[in-house]
């Protein structure tokens, strides 16, 4: 075969590729479509009241892991004392930290020390010391250092009820946030484990522990994300529930079946992809001993969170984020293409390999390949703008859409100017930043080969712009 035959080959390829990627999450955005609109109807005749009130609602653990957090934790545990839920507790792990976290939350929650047995069914660093307040609803458990995970799986351990809400200390949750994300575990006891929404709180106004206005940011790395997470979260995430394919569930907010998690082995270690991970095997736990399940995603129990606001933080979490998927995909291959797992190994498995792993990759060779062929006179006009439809222009349609069926359906940013430059955003988008993330995606394949396994500093600015915090 000639050169130019090869070329050609090549171009119609990644051509083909985009059409496959777009034409999925289509697939997945009118799916999506339909799940928030019978979601948004029903919203309409909640029912939270009623749940508040009832016998239904199953107790929650929430699980805080915390390192190095004095300056906010004692504001952040008060925030989430005053969330709405029947019975609930807090279970802080103090991850070794260096600073006072410990004794701050002593001081502020009248901690004593306590005789309480910790069920140690989950491997993790040993545990110092636990601490309780009975009158707070509150447990602190003091461990030695083992990362976020080895956190999770204390605090899981030390936890007294039947449903565990994992979050982030530096997480905002909206009040009725625990009735949201619990309440399709309560309607079916098939539902193991259940994702919440993720915001970006850039830009809006924190008040005591809540977001009082939603503004857009004025960086417009942080605005970019916002579109980023609209994207995945609404289109893409609900599509996966409705498949009951879903493989992430966001270690900043998640709930799960103590029970289930713990016989699925709790949080890995030795990945820093832990979130995808557990999800993963907790389908292939359940897939394997034929048990019904689903695990779902709800559009509308909101966390808030700080997105990196400078591209070298943002390139850090980027490399983090590749890295950990791959080694996901990687440890569960068995399950890719395998009709065993039903949804999971035919249709999430292979898109995340396909289009999710090898993308970085392949959108690279097309940005380099087609505009080479054009320069050497392989192609023609014609298929340059068809390559560019399908890569730039279905990517901004989908974009767009998961915008418009935000504001149509969820409507949470009030002000039609913020919907007006997230609009805008969403076909910039498109013009570099896109093309940056998939230049950082494929670095961290490299990364990967490589072994790192470091998770990299993450600085965050808080809600107190005079405040710079960073975390390991």
């Amino acid at each position: 075969m000639s050169l130019e035959g090869l070329v050609l080959g090549l171009n119609y390829a990644v051509l083909v590729y985009f059409l496959l990627l777009n034409g999925f999450y289509l697939l997945l955005y009118a799916l999506s479509f339909v799940e928030i609109s019978r979601y948004a109807r029903r919203d309409a005749y909640t029912g939270l009241s009623e749940l508040f009130t009832s016998n239904y609602a199953p107790p929650v653990s929430l699980i805080v892991p915390a390192y190095n957090e004095e300056a906010t934790i004692a504001a952040s545990v008060r925030s989430f004392l005053a969330l709405r839920y029947p019975l609930f507790e807090i279970v802080v792990v103090n991850d070794g930290s260096k600073d006072r976290t410990v004794e701050v939350l002593r001081e502020e929650f009248g901690l004593s020390e306590s005789d309480q047995p910790v069920r140690v069914q989950l491997k993790t660093q040993p545990i110092r010391t636990v601490y309780t307040s009975p009158a707070e609803r509150m447990i602190l458990v003091d461990k030695e250092n083992g990362g976020k995970a080895d956190a999770l799986n204390a605090g899981i351990c030390a936890a007294n009820y039947p449903f565990v809400c994992c979050i982030d200390a530096d997480l905002i949750l909206e009040e009725d946030a625990l009735l949201r994300i619990a309440r399709p575990m309560i309607e079916s006891s098939r539902v193991v484990a259940c994702g919440g929404m993720i915001r970006v709180a850039n830009g809006c106004e924190v008040d005591s522990g809540r977001v009082a206005k939603i503004r857009t940011p004025r960086e417009p790395i942080a605005t970019f994300q916002i579109v980023e997470y609209l994207r995945a979260f609404l289109a893409g995430r609900t599509g996966f529930s409705v498949l009951n394919c879903l493989l992430i569930i966001s270690g900043a907010f998640g709930m799960f079946r103590r029970q289930d998690f713990i016989e699925a082995g709790g949080y890995a270690h030795d990945t820093v992809g832990e979130d995808m991970e557990v999800v993963t095997r907790i389908h292939r736990t359940l897939r394997e001993k034929g048990e019904p399940y689903r695990i779902s995603f709800v559009p509308d129990p909101v966390g808030w969170t700080e997105v990196p606001a400078n591209l070298r933080v943002l390139r850090r979490q980027r490399d983090r984020w590749h890295r950990g998927l791959m080694d996901t995909l990687l440890r569960h291959r068995k399950m890719l293409l395998n009709p065993r797992y039903g949804t999971v190994g035919m249709l999430a498995m292979p898109y995340f390999f396909l289009f999710e792993f090898l993308g970085p990759v392949v959108e690279i060779l097309g940005y380099v390949a087609v505009p080479l062929s054009l320069w050497f006179g392989f192609l023609d006009v014609e298929f340059a703008v068809a390559f560019f439809l399908a890569a730039v222009g279905l990517g901004t349609v989908i974009s767009v859409a998961a915008i418009f069926l935000e504001e149509l359906r969820l409507h949470r940013y009030p002000r039609w100017l913020d919907v007006v430059k997230l609009t805008l955003y969403s076909v910039l988008e498109n013009f570099g930043y896109r093309q940056l993330n998939t230049v950082w995606r494929a670095l961290a394949i490299i990364s990967f080969l490589r072994k790192n396994q470091s998770w990299g500093a993450m600085e965050r600015q808080g809600f107190d712009p005079a405040k710079t915090t960073k975390k390991s």
